[in-house]
Protein backbone atom coordinates (compact mmCIF):
# COMPACT_ATOMS: atom_id res chain seq x y z
CA UNK A 1 0.00 0.00 0.00
CA UNK A 2 1.49 3.36 -0.50
CA UNK A 3 -1.45 4.93 1.71
CA UNK A 4 -2.08 3.98 4.96
CA UNK A 5 -5.04 5.86 6.65
CA UNK A 6 -6.22 5.82 10.49
CA UNK A 7 -8.95 5.89 12.53
CA UNK A 8 -8.48 7.75 15.59
CA UNK A 9 -10.76 6.62 18.85
CA UNK A 10 -10.60 2.85 20.03
CA UNK A 11 -7.92 2.08 16.80
CA UNK A 12 -4.52 4.22 18.14
CA UNK A 13 -5.42 3.98 22.11
CA UNK A 14 -7.71 2.67 24.01
CA UNK A 15 -10.75 4.73 24.65
CA UNK A 16 -12.12 2.14 27.51
CA UNK A 17 -9.61 3.72 30.03
CA UNK A 18 -10.78 7.08 29.90
CA UNK A 19 -14.65 5.73 30.03
CA UNK A 20 -13.44 3.25 32.50
CA UNK A 21 -12.13 6.12 35.00
CA UNK A 22 -14.58 8.49 34.33
CA UNK A 23 -17.48 5.54 35.52
CA UNK A 24 -15.34 4.61 38.30
CA UNK A 25 -15.32 8.21 39.56
CA UNK A 26 -18.53 8.90 39.98
CA UNK A 27 -20.39 5.31 40.25
CA UNK A 28 -17.81 3.14 42.35
CA UNK A 29 -20.73 2.13 44.07
CA UNK A 30 -22.21 0.21 41.23
CA UNK A 31 -18.97 -2.45 41.48
CA UNK A 32 -20.86 -4.73 39.79
CA UNK A 33 -21.23 -3.15 36.35
CA UNK A 34 -19.13 -4.69 33.12
CA UNK A 35 -17.78 -1.82 32.35
CA UNK A 36 -16.60 -2.80 28.82
CA UNK A 37 -20.67 -3.70 27.87
CA UNK A 38 -21.61 -0.53 29.11
CA UNK A 39 -19.11 1.47 27.28
CA UNK A 40 -19.57 -0.77 23.87
CA UNK A 41 -23.55 0.05 24.58
CA UNK A 42 -22.24 4.06 25.17
CA UNK A 43 -20.57 3.80 21.44
CA UNK A 44 -23.88 2.55 19.92
CA UNK A 45 -26.31 5.17 21.38
CA UNK A 46 -23.22 7.73 20.52
CA UNK A 47 -23.28 6.47 16.61
CA UNK A 48 -27.22 6.83 16.78
CA UNK A 49 -27.55 10.53 17.19
CA UNK A 50 -23.80 11.28 15.46
CA UNK A 51 -25.52 12.51 12.52
CA UNK A 52 -28.08 14.66 14.26
CA UNK A 53 -24.92 16.10 16.49
CA UNK A 54 -23.24 16.73 12.87
CA UNK A 55 -26.42 18.70 11.65
CA UNK A 56 -26.59 20.98 14.53
CA UNK A 57 -29.57 19.68 15.02
CA UNK A 58 -28.97 17.52 18.39
CA UNK A 59 -26.14 19.67 20.50
CA UNK A 60 -22.73 17.56 21.93
CA UNK A 61 -24.06 18.00 25.37
CA UNK A 62 -27.64 15.96 24.52
CA UNK A 63 -25.62 13.87 22.36
CA UNK A 64 -23.01 12.87 25.62
CA UNK A 65 -25.50 12.87 28.22
CA UNK A 66 -27.71 10.54 26.02
CA UNK A 67 -25.50 7.88 25.57
CA UNK A 68 -23.99 7.29 28.69
CA UNK A 69 -27.65 7.54 29.85
CA UNK A 70 -29.03 5.21 27.54
CA UNK A 71 -26.48 2.57 28.48
CA UNK A 72 -26.77 2.91 31.85
CA UNK A 73 -30.38 2.12 31.14
CA UNK A 74 -29.40 -0.85 29.39
CA UNK A 75 -28.11 -2.02 32.68
CA UNK A 76 -31.00 -1.20 34.77
CA UNK A 77 -28.70 1.84 35.83
CA UNK A 78 -31.00 4.88 36.20
CA UNK A 79 -28.71 7.96 36.41
CA UNK A 80 -30.13 11.59 36.57
CA UNK A 81 -28.90 14.53 33.66
CA UNK A 82 -26.49 16.24 36.31
CA UNK A 83 -24.92 12.70 36.92
CA UNK A 84 -24.68 12.60 32.99
CA UNK A 85 -22.93 16.04 32.84
CA UNK A 86 -20.47 15.52 35.68
CA UNK A 87 -19.49 12.20 34.16
CA UNK A 88 -19.07 13.66 30.69
CA UNK A 89 -17.22 16.35 32.22
CA UNK A 90 -14.49 14.10 34.06
CA UNK A 91 -14.71 11.83 30.78
CA UNK A 92 -13.26 14.63 28.91
CA UNK A 93 -10.66 15.70 31.49
CA UNK A 94 -9.43 11.60 31.34
CA UNK A 95 -9.21 12.15 27.66
CA UNK A 96 -6.77 14.50 28.08
CA UNK A 97 -3.93 12.12 29.46
CA UNK A 98 -4.53 9.41 26.64
CA UNK A 99 -1.29 7.91 25.49
CA UNK A 100 -1.50 5.32 21.62
CA UNK A 101 -0.93 1.64 21.69
CA UNK A 102 3.19 0.99 21.96
CA UNK A 103 2.69 -1.48 19.42
CA UNK A 104 1.07 2.16 17.00
CA UNK A 105 3.89 4.08 17.96
CA UNK A 106 6.25 1.33 16.39
CA UNK A 107 3.98 0.52 13.39
CA UNK A 108 3.75 4.31 12.82
CA UNK A 109 7.54 4.10 12.99
CA UNK A 110 7.90 1.34 10.43
CA UNK A 111 5.56 3.31 7.87
CA UNK A 112 7.61 6.31 8.04
CA UNK A 113 11.12 4.50 6.97
CA UNK A 114 9.16 2.89 3.69
CA UNK A 115 8.19 6.26 3.27
CA UNK A 116 4.38 5.53 3.11
CA UNK A 117 2.48 8.31 3.25
CA UNK A 118 0.12 8.44 6.18
CA UNK A 119 -3.27 10.27 7.07
CA UNK A 120 -6.06 10.41 9.93
CA UNK A 121 -9.70 10.35 8.83
CA UNK A 122 -12.20 10.84 12.23
CA UNK A 123 -15.68 11.64 12.47
CA UNK A 124 -16.37 13.88 15.61
CA UNK A 125 -15.98 17.93 17.00
CA UNK A 126 -12.73 19.43 14.93
CA UNK A 127 -11.31 20.71 18.10
CA UNK A 128 -12.02 18.00 20.22
CA UNK A 129 -10.64 15.45 17.79
CA UNK A 130 -7.26 17.66 17.06
CA UNK A 131 -6.86 17.59 20.76
CA UNK A 132 -6.93 13.66 20.78
CA UNK A 133 -4.56 14.07 18.41
CA UNK A 134 -2.17 16.42 20.15
CA UNK A 135 -2.30 14.63 23.22
CA UNK A 136 -1.53 11.12 21.25
CA UNK A 137 1.40 12.51 19.60
CA UNK A 138 0.71 11.69 16.31
CA UNK A 139 1.81 14.90 14.33
CA UNK A 140 5.42 13.07 14.63
CA UNK A 141 4.50 10.61 11.80
CA UNK A 142 1.61 12.09 10.46
CA UNK A 143 1.33 15.67 8.58
CA UNK A 144 -0.91 18.09 10.21
CA UNK A 145 -2.60 18.45 6.66
CA UNK A 146 -3.06 14.86 6.27
CA UNK A 147 -5.62 14.91 9.47
CA UNK A 148 -9.18 15.19 8.50
CA UNK A 149 -12.16 15.54 10.82
CA UNK A 150 -15.50 15.01 9.66
CA UNK A 151 -16.90 17.80 11.77
CA UNK A 152 -13.98 20.58 9.65
CA UNK A 153 -14.52 18.33 6.40
CA UNK A 154 -18.49 18.05 5.81
CA UNK A 155 -18.45 14.65 5.78
CA UNK A 156 -18.62 12.04 8.10
CA UNK A 157 -17.76 7.95 7.83
CA UNK A 158 -19.31 5.83 6.66
CA UNK A 159 -20.35 8.22 3.80
CA UNK A 160 -17.99 7.04 1.24
CA UNK A 161 -17.82 11.03 0.55
CA UNK A 162 -15.76 11.57 3.59
CA UNK A 163 -13.04 8.75 2.15
CA UNK A 164 -12.89 10.28 -1.73
CA UNK A 165 -12.36 13.70 -0.10
CA UNK A 166 -9.26 12.49 1.71
CA UNK A 167 -8.33 10.56 -1.97
CA UNK A 168 -8.71 13.43 -3.61
CA UNK A 169 -7.09 15.92 -1.18
CA UNK A 170 -3.68 13.33 -0.98
CA UNK A 171 -3.93 12.47 -4.46
CA UNK A 172 -4.36 8.79 -3.61
CA UNK A 173 -4.42 5.69 -5.95
CA UNK A 174 -7.57 3.86 -4.33
CA UNK A 175 -6.14 0.74 -5.13
CA UNK A 176 -3.44 1.42 -3.14
CA UNK A 177 -5.29 3.05 -0.26
CA UNK A 178 -5.67 1.20 3.51
CA UNK A 179 -8.09 1.98 6.11
CA UNK A 180 -7.75 0.81 9.64
CA UNK A 181 -10.89 1.06 12.22
CA UNK A 182 -12.40 -0.47 14.98
CA UNK A 183 -15.67 0.43 13.52
CA UNK A 184 -17.30 -1.88 10.96
CA UNK A 185 -20.03 0.33 10.39
CA UNK A 186 -17.98 3.23 9.81
CA UNK A 187 -14.84 1.94 8.99
CA UNK A 188 -14.73 -1.13 7.11
CA UNK A 189 -18.48 -0.73 4.97
CA UNK A 190 -17.05 2.86 4.41
CA UNK A 191 -13.82 2.42 3.28
CA UNK A 192 -14.55 -0.50 0.89
CA UNK A 193 -17.75 0.99 -0.35
CA UNK A 194 -15.36 4.22 -1.22
CA UNK A 195 -13.16 1.55 -3.15
CA UNK A 196 -10.25 1.00 -0.22
CA UNK A 197 -8.88 -1.97 0.94
CA UNK A 198 -9.79 -2.00 5.06
CA UNK A 199 -8.26 -4.01 8.30
CA UNK A 200 -10.66 -4.15 10.99
CA UNK A 201 -9.25 -3.30 14.03
CA UNK A 202 -11.53 -5.70 16.23
CA UNK A 203 -9.76 -5.77 19.49
CA UNK A 204 -13.29 -5.66 21.67
CA UNK A 205 -13.93 -8.63 19.76
CA UNK A 206 -17.35 -7.57 18.41
CA UNK A 207 -19.34 -10.16 16.44
CA UNK A 208 -19.31 -10.29 12.66
CA UNK A 209 -22.54 -8.16 11.37
CA UNK A 210 -24.38 -9.55 8.92
CA UNK A 211 -23.39 -7.55 5.54
CA UNK A 212 -22.30 -7.59 2.27
CA UNK A 213 -19.21 -6.46 2.79
CA UNK A 214 -16.30 -8.02 4.51
CA UNK A 215 -12.58 -6.53 5.54
CA UNK A 216 -10.14 -7.43 3.71
CA UNK A 217 -7.88 -8.22 7.48
CA UNK A 218 -9.35 -8.91 10.69
CA UNK A 219 -7.04 -8.35 13.69
CA UNK A 220 -7.58 -8.56 17.81
CA UNK A 221 -4.99 -7.16 19.28
CA UNK A 222 -2.44 -4.34 18.46
CA UNK A 223 0.05 -6.40 18.90
CA UNK A 224 -1.74 -8.05 15.89
CA UNK A 225 -2.14 -5.00 14.11
CA UNK A 226 1.77 -4.64 14.26
CA UNK A 227 2.24 -8.01 12.85
CA UNK A 228 0.41 -7.59 9.77
CA UNK A 229 2.69 -4.67 9.26
CA UNK A 230 3.70 -5.98 5.72
CA UNK A 231 0.53 -5.68 4.79
CA UNK A 232 0.78 -2.22 4.57
CA UNK A 233 4.04 -2.54 3.36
Amino acid sequence: MDAVIFDVDDTLYDQLQPFKKAFLFHFKHLSDVPIEKLYLSSRKHSDRLFHKSEAGTVSLLELHTYRIMAACEEFGIDIKYEEAVKFQQTYEKEQKKIAPFPEIITLLERLCQKNKQLAILSNGPHQHQLMKVRQLGLTKWIPAENIFISGAIGWAKPDPAAFLYVEKKLQLKKEKAVYIGDSFENDVIGAKQAGWKAIWMNHRKRDMPDSRVFPDKIVYSPRELLDLADFCL
